[in-house]
């Protein structure tokens, strides 16, 4: 049984988290040298790229694209920024850019246009002699760092050493979270899920053994459950820094659902108080949130669901409809834009994009694709042959699921 507790630390993805905070609506696109005025972490660039105004990036991406052809394919997830998603051959979440991008066997170089896990499972899913990229290797998520492997391991122990006698645990991971624990899924009889399947996952996870745990998001998880008729007694939260996740082995013993302590940066930062304002002030308005929202933010909306679901909600919804929408404003700010006949708002007064996807820079974009013509691969993806096969195998049983 592992025994190690260690002092709580804070993702530095999560402390930055509400560094490109803005009261204003819009995010300017500005050079990327004054947006490294920004304190953030920013992987280092040739200072050929620093100062290239948005219409000379925009040409030279244009011509870099061109020369490239069918032999890259540029991916971008729903929470770009504008500046990037124009470049993008195909838009999505992350595991529908993946599926996209293995199924496109003409493309060798796959630059995606998200955060590390993505391009990690881009790397899974593709074929051996595809090559992944991402643009800014400091693209990260707050999520997925909320569960490094060495906790989640220690975990395993435990739930393993206390469960291992009474009906077992089945893991579930969310999409969003690093490579090695989705392997760790593979090998235990788990599975991966998206927020879209969650459910239908987590269900197939309760007929494999008689507890689930669910990483890395503790809100996906709680709002699943809670969803599916599972009570909040139980629920129990696994604390990393805590022994036994600061749990007893009777209250592990009793729950159906133990929930790593982690969240969405983006998304809690949603709460009850904005729907209420949202309502006081538009009377007919009509509030979707993501399923990472927390508990009670979920409770108060009218939809909950997928950053697909919530597009296709808003996008087929009548004109003159009025939306308050909790996701994150890149997204939102475009759905605004594709439906004029719609009031559409973020519900968070203060914008606030995912400041790890808001890294990726047009002068990252650039930067890779000259690399490429050039004949050089910057910033490759790559993940252990073991790790891809036994993360694979709980992508399969994901997409077994029915």
């Amino acid at each position: 049984m592992a025994t190690r507790t260690h002092q709580p630390s804070i993702p530095l993805t999560e402390i930055e988290q509400s560094a490109f905070c803005r009261t204003e609506d819009q995010l300017p696109a500005k050079s990327l040298a004054e947006e490294q005025a920004v304190n953030v972490r920013w992987q280092d660039i040739p200072a050929q790229y620093l100062h290239c105004s948005v219409e000379e990036l925009d040409q030279r991406i244009g011509i870099a694209k061109k020369t490239l052809g069918k032999s890259v394919t540029i991916l971008g997830h729903h929470y770009q920024r504008e500046e990037i998603i124009k470049y993008a051959d195909f838009q999505g979440d992350s595991f529908l850019l993946s599926q996209e991008a293995a199924s496109l066997a003409e493309a060798e170089c796959i630059v995606f246009c998200g955060v590390h896990f993505m391009a990690e499972t881009a790397c899974i899913l593709s074929s051996s002699n595809q090559r992944v990229i991402l643009p800014n290797i400091t693209a990260g998520c707050s999520m997925a760092d909320m569960a490094p492997m060495e906790d989640v391991d220690d975990a395993w122990e435990d739930l393993e050493s206390v469960l291992g006698n009474r009906g077992g645990i089945t893991p579930i991971t969310y999409m969003n979270s690093i490579a090695g624990i989705k392997a760790l899924c593979g090998r235990n009889n788990g599975a991966v899920c998206t927020s879209s399947n969650a459910d239908k996952v987590m269900e197939w996870g309760f007929q494999q053994s008689g507890r689930v745990l669910f990483l890395p998001d503790q809100h996906l998880g709680r709002n699943t459950g809670l969803k599916m008729g599972i009570p909040l007694d139980k629920m129990v939260v696994w604390d990393p820094f805590k022994a036994m996740g600061g749990n007893t082995t009777e209250q592990l013993a009793n729950a159906k659902l133990v929930l790593w302590k982690g969240h969405c940066s983006v998304h809690t930062r949603f709460s009850a108080g904005q729907i209420q304002a949202a309502r006081e002030r538009y009377p007919d308005i009509k509030v979707i949130a993501h399923p990472e929202c927390p508990m009670e933010t979920v409770d108060a909306a009218d939809f909950v669901g997928s950053t697909e679901f919530i597009r296709s909600m808003i996008n087929d919804a009548p004109a003159g409809s009025q939306w308050a929408v909790g996701t994150e404003v890149s997204l939102v700010n475009r759905l605004a834009i594709n439906n004029p006949d719609k009031l559409i708002f973020c519900l968070d007064p203060v914008t606030c994009p995912c400041s790890t996807m808001y890294r990726i820079h047009p002068a990252y974009l650039l930067w890779v694709l000259e690399g490429l013509v050039g004949g050089k691969v910057i910033n490759e993806i790559t993940v252990p042959e073991q790790t891809q096969v036994e993360a694979r195998v709980a992508l399969d049983r994901m997409l077994a699921l029915k």
